[in-house]
């Protein structure tokens, strides 16, 4: 999803599962001895990334209901830092996690695996609080929950629409949405409009980077690069996978910022008017908001090409290795709550994966004064009624899709490969792979 060093993952998860054995059989008196009485004062950490919400007041108000409990939150840069930081400490015992670490659905595929290193957060209160497939994603096969889930990705069209207004193009988000196909949007139209952008304002992109453009177009194939068995798919004959690639590289070379996600470049690219688009989950709101501050023009509109799409989604575990398991898992499963998730959702436009939660006023009636005022709690309410394909993420998803993604970027980004070389380093990549 985000940037990832891979063989540092690789490393890091290779000497995990021979380290996880040992932690799996000393979790349960380690735990132990670190519980509480319920009344004795202890402080529980919790490590997040980007932005979940979780400000300073949503955190006081769990020490209100619970006095003895202090939060104390760490936040990562980014996701790759935050799983960096968990494998390297999985991988050495579990020594140094927080009491709550928060994952990325896409790391999932490879923690359940190593189930026996969190905490169980089965229980009947929290039964029916998620769709069944967040759920599924976080159960390992002896049927240990392994994370709560925190947000989905819906993702609509983010735009500037001062941008729009330069280059003749409508600017309110329903013309816009219409612009790019309304309900019947494909990645053809929106690169079609993405020409008529440039056309007019060949100094502005239309979107910032290749790689974002990919990750929307293979969250809507339901077997990427794995069959539903977990059988990886021989990377020279996936036709769907490499439709995507030419597809985006392709358009990568009139359309894009050529910008890495998350880099120092891309932070300063939204205040130097460097691109007009950004496919965008509805978490991606909150890093908008964060780097674009002083600009003006920002808005959402309803519509994806392709249909619908989910980029991303959280979850919050408990490391069976921490000295406060019982009391963690409390505070995850109020962070978790629709209450709460609600309310994270309107600090940093988290959008909740509780059912209950969609059902809520707050919500739907939300608005983002960033964003034009835009109706964000019902626009992104649609794109999530609009996402009709679960992708099937196995233990190898992630390194195939960084085997892509790599090829991708030294297309887009580092131009140090034609499309064509790109894809024929994947396709050795995926063969060192030895899947």
């Amino acid at each position: 999803m985000r940037k990832t060093t891979r063989k540092a993952w690789a490393l890091a998860a290779g000497v995990m599962s021979i380290s996880l054995l040992g932690t799996a059989c000393s979790d349960g008196g380690s735990s132990a001895e670190g519980g509480t009485d319920g009344d004795e004062a202890i402080t529980l950490t919790i490590a997040t990334f980007n932005d979940f919400g979780y400000t300073e007041e949503l955190l006081a108000e769990y020490t209100e209901l619970n006095p003895n409990v202090k939060v104390e939150q760490t936040r990562a840069a980014q996701s790759a830092d935050a799983r960096t930081n968990l494998t390297t400490k999985l991988a050495a015992g579990g020594a140094g996690l927080a009491d709550i670490e928060a994952i990325e659905v896409d790391w999932l595929p490879e923690l359940v695996a190593s189930a026996d290193a969190f905490a169980d957060l089965s229980d009947d209160a929290v039964e029916g609080r998620w769709d069944e497939w967040k759920v599924a994603a976080a159960t390992a096969e002896d049927g240990r929950l392994i994370g709560y889930g925190t947000d989905i990705g819906p993702e609509g069209i983010c735009y500037r629409a001062d941008l729009f207004e330069a280059a003749g193009l409508p600017t309110d988000r329903a013309a816009v949405a219409e612009l790019l196909g309304g309900e019947n949007a494909t990645w053809d139209s929106y690169f079609e409009v993405g020409r008529q952008f440039v056309a007019a304002t060949p100094d502005v992109a239309w979107f910032e980077t290749a790689g974002s453009i990919y990750q929307g177009m293979v969250n809507q194939l339901e077997n990427a690069y794995e069959e539903s068995d977990g059988t990886a798919k021989p990377l020279a004959e996936n036709t769907d996978v490499k439709d995507a690639y030419l597809a985006t590289v392709t358009a990568s070379a009139d359309l894009s910022a050529n910008l890495a996600q998350w880099s120092g470049d891309w932070d300063a690219a939204f205040q130097n008017n460097s691109f007009a688009t950004m496919l965008c989950p509805a978490w991606m709101t909150g890093p908008i908001e964060e780097r674009a501050g002083g600009v003006t023009g920002w808005d959402v509109a309803d519509v994806f090409p392709g249909g619908g799409g989910n980029w991303g989604g959280s979850y919050l575990t408990v490391p069976a290795s921490g000295k406060n398991v019982d009391e963690a898992k409390a505070l995850a499963e109020w962070l978790t709550s629709p209450e709460t998730q609600v309310k994270a959702f309107l600090n940093a436009g988290t959008f909740p994966s509780q059912v209950e939660a969609w059902e809520s006023a707050d919500l739907t009636g939300a608005t983002n004064d960033f964003f034009n005022d835009a109706p964000v709690g019902e626009i992104f309410a649609n794109r999530a009624a609009a996402i009709d394909v679960t992708p099937f993420k196995g233990e190898n998803y992630f390194e195939i899709h960084q085997v892509v993604s790599d090829a991708i970027n030294r297309v887009d980004i580092e131009k140090s490969e034609t499309p064509e070389q790109g894809w024929d380093s994947a396709v050795q990549a995926f063969s060192n792979l030895d899947l």
